[in-house]
């Protein structure tokens, strides 16, 4: 089999325009998804019952269902539901935003229940309320402890985007799909998609090893 070099020139600009809105879709649920899984993991964390119970579920849920599911339930299921058109950026955004909460949520629990009690304990006692223990004391502390892990779903989440193309999102994988069909060459275009998610995933992963390694000696 020849390599056509030619398709690399045709196609790359056209599967550029993806890589942007791989990454725009990313950024977007990951910061979501820290928003929501910080809320989550305190609500876990809880003394209600209620509440408790309810992220507790949430989380087991999300986490044992596939991210191709939760897609589908929320462009084709919901809609359905409700009787409402559905937006594929939209159902985008939610589907991965709503995964990535639930894993960044442990995360975060895990942060907070590894900064030691003493310090929540010692702000308690020079008359913070258990709310400004946890803001001032501990969540900046723990912060700071899961930035590596945030990084990891980060990485993650750019691969999983790819996943919304079911949908019909235009995203990197969607662009490859129709660059595959026009050029009825899918070697050359799929070496180019490869390429171009390592091209987004590598420098990010090169920087959580490089933060894991400053969290280690400091």
């Amino acid at each position: 089999m020849q390599i056509n070099v030619q398709v690399f020139y045709d196609y790359f600009g056209f599967l550029f325009t993806g890589v942007w809105l791989t990454l725009a879709l990313t950024v977007v649920s990951v910061c979501i998804g820290i928003v929501m899984g910080l809320f989550l993991s305190l609500g876990k964390l809880s003394t209600i019952k209620p509440v408790k119970t309810f992220t507790a579920i949430y989380i087991d849920v999300i986490r044992g269902t596939p991210l191709l599911a939760q897609i589908f339930f929320i462009h084709y299921g919901l809609p359905q539901i409700f009787q409402y058109v559905p937006n594929v950026i939209l159902d985008a955004i939610i589907s991965l935003a709503i995964n990535c909460s639930a894993y960044i949520a442990e995360i975060f629990r895990g942060g907070i229940q590894s900064i030691e009690r003493g310090q929540g304990e010692a702000a308690l006692s020079l008359g913070m309320t258990p709310g400004q223990s946890m803001r001032y004391v501990v969540l900046p502390q723990a912060v700071r402890r899961v930035l590596p892990p945030l990084g990891n779903v980060f990485i993650s989440m750019l691969k999983d985007s790819s996943m919304v193309s079911v949908i019909s999102m235009q995203e990197l994988l969607f662009k490859g799909m129709i660059a595959a069909g026009q050029s009825f060459r899918p070697f050359e275009i799929w070496i180019m998609v490869a390429a171009l998610y390592l091209m987004l995933t590598l420098p990010f992963s090169r920087l959580v090893a490089w933060a894991e390694k400053r969290m280690v000696q400091t």
